[in-house]
C-alpha cells in the first residue's frame, strides 16, 4: 500500500527522545526456566557438558558485542528524495551504506574468528520483514564461519509500525515482524541452543563457552506498538521475567558457570542530564535482582554513545552501601553510527577475568579484499567521521537558526558541536576536552547558561574517573 508523500516516520510523535535527538544532533537515540527448569536441565545438561568437553576449556575466549546495528535492507531504498531525506533528517546512522557495514562485519568475523557474536537489539532499522531475513541471512553466514551468533530484539524490531520503503519521493508501508516471528527467524541464533526460555518474555539464557553463560534480556515494550501507532522506546524487565532469572542463576551455579547478562537497554545511567528513555524503568529493581544473584557485568546498547558506568561509581563506595556488588554496565555504541565499532571482549575461565575494548569494523578491508571501486568504502573512516560532523554541523546551525547570534557566531557554534559529537558518540570526548573548550564557539554556548544545550555540552564533557572505551574486571562464579 502506497502513503501519500510523508516526512521520516520519527517524527510522528515527539517525545522528549525525539526532541532530545534533534537538539544534540545524533543521540537515539516457549518453555520457561521456572516452571520448567527441571526438566530443561535434564534434557539441556548433554548440551552443556558436550559443549565443554568439545573446546578447550581452559583457553582463554574471544567474542564480540554489537548493538544498534539498524540493518535496512538495501532492496527497501533506491537513493531518491523520500530516503535522502529520511537520513538528514534522522539521528546519524548511515542508512545509506547498511549492506555493506553488515558484510564487512561478516569479513571481520572471517577474518578474526570470535567465538561468538551478541547482538543486543535494535537489529533492524524499522522491523522491516525483508530487513530481519536479508540480516538473518548474514547471521548464517557469520555461524558458518564458526563463530556463533546470539541476538535479542530492540525497541526497534518488533510489531513496529513504522516499518517502510522509500521510492523515490515516497515512503511505503511495508510489513513488519512479531515476537512469534522473531524466534522462527532467529532461531539458530540463541532460541534453539537456550538451555532455558522465559515464558513471558523473549528472554533465553544460554551456554556460549565452557563456564560462561549468557543471559539475553528481552527489555523492550512491543505489545502496543500498533495501537499506539509508534515504537514504544522505554524499556522494563518483567517481574515474572526477574523470578525467571533468579532461576537461571540457580541453574548456572549447578555448572560452576559465570554469566554476563545482556539487554539492550542500559542499567545505568549513561548521562548525568535528567532525560529518561534510556535507562530501565525499574533499574533500581532490576539492580536488587542483580546483586541478589551476584551478577556484576551488563552489555547494554540503546543511547547509541559509547560510554561505560559502575555502580557504586569509582570514588564512592564509602558512601554506598559498604556490601554493595559493584555492578558495571557497558552501553556500545550503535554500530550503525559513526564510528561504526564494536566491543571486542575475552573471558578467560580459569581466572574469571573479562577484558572489553572498542574495535571499528574493517570497512576499507573489506572493500579492498572485494575489489570495489567506491571511494566512500575504500576510505570509509574518513567518510564516516566527515559525513556524522557535517550533519551535526548542520543541525546545529539549524537549531541556531532563530536565536540572536550573528551568522559567523552560529557557524563557530555548529563547528564546535560537530566536533564534541564525533568525540563524544565514540566514547572519546573526556580526552578532546581540552581542544574543545578551547575553540570559541564553547564559549558561546556557555554564553547560554539558562539554556539546555549549555548544560547539555557541559555533561558532555565532564571529567571521567574510568574508560569509556575499555574496561577489566572479574565476573563472579555462580
Amino acid at each position: 500500500m502506497k502513503l501519500a508523500p510523508q516526512k521520516a516516520p520519527y517524527p510522528l510523535k515527539k517525545t522528549p527522545l525525539f526532541a532530545l535527538s534533534i537538539l544534540i544532533i545524533s543521540a537515539a537515540l516457549l518453555g520457561g526456566c521456572r516452571d520448567t527448569i527441571s526438566s530443561t536441565v535434564s534434557i539441556e545438561a548433554s548440551t552443556v557438558s558436550a559443549t565443554s568437553n568439545a573446546k578447550d576449556s581452559k583457553q582463554p575466549v574471544s567474542f564480540w558485542v554489537a548493538t544498534d546495528t539498524h540493518y535496512l535492507d538495501k532492496a527497501l531504498q533506491d537513493g531518491g528524495a523520500a530516503f535522502q531525506s529520511y537520513v538528514s533528517s534522522g539521528d546519524g546512522k548511515m542508512l545509506p551504506y547498511s549492506d555493506e557495514l553488515m558484510e564487512a562485519l561478516v569479513y571481520d568475523v572471517q577474518q578474526q574468528k570470535p567465538e561468538f557474536l551478541i547482538l543486543s537489539g535494535d537489529l533492524t532499522n524499522n522491523g522491516e520483514v525483508s530487513s530481519h531475513k536479508q540480516l538473518a541471512a548474514k547471521l548464517k553466514r557469520i555461524e558458518e564461519l564458526g563463530t556463533s551468533v546470539y541476538v535479542i530484539p530492540g525497541n526497534h524490531d518488533l510489531f513496529n509500525p513504522w516499518a517502510r520503503a522509500f521510492k523515490g519521493d515516497q515512503q511505503i508501508v511495508t510489513g513488519h515482524i512479531t515476537d512469534e516471528d522473531f524466534t522462527t527467524l532467529y532461531a539458530d541464533y540463541g532460541y534453539d541452543e537456550a538451555i532455558s526460555r522465559d515464558q513471558n518474555s523473549l528472554s533465553y539464557v544460554v551456554s556460549a563457552a565452557p563456564g560462561l553463560w549468557l543471559l539475553m534480556i528481552d527489555s523492550s515494550q512491543y505489545r502496543n506498538n500498533e495501537k499506539y501507532g509508534f515504537p514504544q522506546t522505554d524499556g522494563r524487565i518483567l517481574p515474572e521475567t526477574l523470578d525467571w532469572m533468579d532461576d537461571c542463576v540457580k541453574l548456572a551455579a549447578e555448572q560452576h558457570a559465570s554469566i554476563i547478562t545482556v539487554m539492550h537497554h542500559n542499567l545505568l545511567s549513561h548521562t548525568s542530564m535528567p532525560i529518561s528513555g534510556f535507562t530501565l524503568n525499574n533499574s533500581q529493581e532490576t539492580m536488587k535482582r542483580l546483586r541478589k544473584d551476584d551478577l556484576n557485568l551488563v552489555l547494554s546498547g540503546h543511547i547509541h554513545m559509547q560510554d561505560i558506568r559502575r555502580d557504586p561509581a569509582p570514588g564512592q563506595e564509602s558512601t554506598a552501601d559498604s556490601d554493595a556488588l559493584p555492578v558495571y554496565d557497558i552501553a556500545t555504541s550503535a554500530f550503525a553510527v559513526n564510528p561504526h565499532q564494536y566491543g571486542a571482549m575475552t573471558f578467560d575461565p580459569l581466572s574469571r577475568k573479562v577484558s572489553y575494548h572498542t574495535q571499528s569494523v574493517d570497512v576499507e578491508g573489506w572493500a579492498a579484499a572485494e575489489g570495489i571501486s567506491d571511494p566512500n568504502l575504500l576510505n570509509f573512516k574518513a567518510y564516516a567521521e566527515q559525513s556524522f560532523a557535517g550533519g551535526s554541523y548542520n543541525k546545529a546551525l539549524n537549531n541556531l537558526q532563530d536565536s540572536p547570534f550573528t551568522e559567523t557566531e552560529k557557524q563557530s557554534m555548529a563547528e564546535m558541536m560537530s566536533k564534541l559529537n564525533v568525540k563524544y558518540f565514540a566514547g572519546q570526548a573526556a580526552s578532546a576536552a581540552p581542544e574543545i573548550k578551547a575553540m570559541p564557539g564553547y564559549k558561546l554556548w556557555e554564553s547560554q547558561k539558562e539554556g539546555f544545550m549549555s548544560g547539555y555540552i557541559d555533561s558532555m564533557l565532564e571529567p571521567q574517573e574510568v574508560s569509556k572505551v575499555s574496561l577489566e574486571m572479574t565476573l563472579t562464579t555462580q
